[in-house]
């Protein structure tokens, strides 16, 4: 029997764990009853695993031959966001959300667990299970590393569901596929005053306007137009009252890009356009700059073995790069890895309060992750 048929015989299981995790989202870096979880179906199957602190679970499965080590991921954490889909099992903790689909992802990774321990002594090498946390913020693969998760993985293998892909399919290609990502944070003191006489303030919502029009330019006039950048001001809040000019105001936005030469060169250049904007329009303005996440990169090598894998378990499908950003990039700082996309077929995107995946996902989820790692250890 196929990983694709031993997988679909998983589905009312996958479909349960699913759910589960669907009604009891928590909050990036604190899913602790969601680890917990895990750790109660791991033991029912006998899989042997440690608990990450604060969250997190990292398992093992041994072969029967020895061998290498592959790790399969998979991210737990849910969104602030009020659920809007009307589904019997919609969230039950107010304001938080699976709207990115970890639920999927978990429920599939253990799906996996299942089939991979049953299949275990026919492996020729060890695969780890990893329950990471804090994807959305961008420290859960930093805390996993450093915790010893990735500690003897010789390749590293994993998924992201997509919504504009019908269930049934898998997307991945070689190269960059996954952006980096960086937040900043622009805050502009100016002088509170009366709406009525602007001549006795110094007006922050008017510097805080020019600053969001005069970052654009940074992608439009300063890098090839062959080249990808993305620079969004996701938040400005300036001001308390409708007639009180406002004497200060916060940017808070995030840069992707797939070069890191482009990358670098972001910060120093959106440093010059806040301080002529300062000078420009009489405010004192700070920009603070953090980078969050490497461009993920998926290795020649291990990206043909995974597309042969999706071929057995799914109809591969022809996806571009996306600006999505994805820690997973961290792990591929320390050994080859991919990272692909697997339809999860819904008309609302990632992030939306009404983003609900077809739950045939699951079935594919569980497959390919299955399916790589028996490949993988099959031909190293």
């Amino acid at each position: 029997m196929s990983y694709l048929d031993k997988a679909k015989a998983l589905e009312e299981y996958m479909v349960t764990m699913r759910r589960h995790f669907h009604q009891h989202p928590e909050k990036s870096m604190e899913e602790r009853e969601t680890t917990a979880f895990i750790m109660a179906r791991l033991n029912e199957m006998g899989i042997p695993h440690r608990k990450l602190n604060p969250s997190g679970v990292v398992a093992e499965i041994p072969g029967g031959r020895p061998g290498k080590t592959v790790a399969l991921r998979a991210d737990m954490d849910a969104l602030t966001i009020q659920e809007e889909t009307g589904l019997p099992f919609a969230s039950k903790a107010e304001g938080l959300m699976h709207a990115c689909g970890h639920d999927l992802h978990m429920a599939g990774l253990l799906g996996a667990a299942r089939l991979l321990w049953q299949e275990r002594q026919s492996l020729g090498g060890n695969v780890r299970l990893i329950f990471q946390p804090g994807e959305e913020v961008g420290k859960g693969a930093k805390a996993v590393i450093e915790q010893g998760g990735m500690e003897g993985v010789d390749m590293v293998f994993g998924m992201h569901n997509m919504p504009s892909l019908p269930a049934g399919t898998v997307a991945g290609s070689k190269g960059p596929v996954f952006s980096a990502a960086d937040y900043f944070k622009i805050t502009i003191q100016g002088k509170a005053g009366h709406g009525a006489t602007p001549e006795d303030a110094i007006d922050a919502t008017v510097a805080a306007s020019a600053l969001v029009m005069n970052l654009q330019p940074l992608v439009s006039r300063e890098i090839s137009s062959l080249e990808s950048l993305v620079i969004t001001v996701g938040q400005l809040h300036s001001g308390t009252r409708f007639n009180i000019i406002s004497g200060e105001a916060v940017l808070e936005g995030t840069v992707r890009s797939f070069d890191p030469a482009i990358h670098d060169m972001v910060p120093g250049a959106m440093e010059r356009v806040v301080e002529g904007i300062a000078r420009a329009y009489r405010v004192e303005a700070k920009l603070e700059y953090d980078k969050v996440a490497k461009a993920c990169v998926n290795e020649e090598g291990f990206t043909d073995l995974c597309l042969r894998s999706a071929g057995k378990v799914a109809q591969v499908a022809p996806e571009g790069r996306q600006m999505i950003a994805e820690d997973f990039s961290e792990y591929m700082q320390l050994c080859p890895g991919a990272f692909f996309l697997y339809g999860s077929g819904c008309e609302y995107p990632l992030h939306s309060d009404h983003f609900a995946g077809d739950e045939q996902a699951l079935i594919t989820a569980c497959a390919m992750y299955a399916q790589v790692a028996a490949d993988a250890l099959s031909q190293i």
